[in-house]
């Protein structure tokens, strides 16, 4: 856990964070990496941790994996029903040898071939009807694609962020698109780490500086308000696996 704002000599002095707008039209979810690689009960990162003799942590990670899974699926539901914009993205190479990563996922292993089941977000939260998914092999969204192109041409200034892990890639997405001018909310109960007190440090590092944190049920109260969609985005019906 982290201390509250007015005690925590990080923030204390800055001045008041302002509340990111969710407004119809240019809000969207951001859901980093969701798949089978690394968010998955016997996910290949699960599998390496075990044969390193560390169950403990794996046990951990589970464990949040079934808080932030069905978190996860709360928020999208929210999003489709209000018409808003749900954005995925993964780990994937263009290549089955993965020689197109970044440097920075070949030094880690980070391995996900297109077609492989690695490379696919978990059925519970996979993508429906057109909504994008974009492709990575480097920490950032945004240093590895062309998603910020994309956002400004939708028209999207406030950014929801939730997935795996908190102190990597949806770290490095929730800087990066602050840098950038976007609005941006991190969902605490909606990401994850490898180790819980590196998630509070992350969740401590972006928290009011980069990003405000918001419980998954701040976010579906704030969405919810907007009411049903009025034309724009439809909600989309459910995309089913082969």
């Amino acid at each position: 856990m982290i201390p509250p704002r007015d005690q925590d000599p990080y923030i204390a002095w800055r001045p008041s964070f302002p509340e990111p707008e969710f407004r119809p039209h240019d809000t969207a979810l951001l859901v980093i990496d969701m798949q089978y690689l690394d968010a998955d009960a016997d996910s290949a990162m699960c599998r390496k941790l075990s044969a390193a003799g560390f169950e403990e942590a794996v046990v951990a990670y589970r464990d949040r994996m079934a808080l932030i899974v069905p978190n996860i699926r709360r928020l999208q539901e929210a999003f489709r029903a209000a018409g808003l914009e749900v954005i995925h993205t993964r780990i994937q190479s263009m290549t089955a040898d993965g020689r197109d990563r970044g440097p920075s996922h070949k030094k880690l292993g980070h391995a996900a071939p297109p077609g492989a089941r690695d490379a696919d977000i978990l059925e519970e939260l996979a993508p429906v009807g057109d909504e994008l998914v974009f492709n990575k092999t480097a920490g950032s969204v945004f240093c590895s694609t062309n998603i910020e192109y994309v956002l400004r041409n939708m028209g999207i200034r406030t950014l929801v962020v939730a997935g795996v892990v908190t102190t990597g890639c949806v770290h490095t997405a929730v800087t990066d698109a602050a840098d950038r001018g976007f609005h941006v909310a991190l969902v605490e109960d909606g990401c994850g780490a490898l180790l819980p007190e590196l998630h509070w440090m992350s969740i401590r590092i972006l928290r009011d500086v980069y990003a405000k944190i918001l419980s998954v049920d701040d976010v579906i109260a704030r969405v919810s308000a907007l009411g049903p969609p009025a034309g724009g985005h439809p909600v989309a019906e459910p995309r089913r696996r082969p």
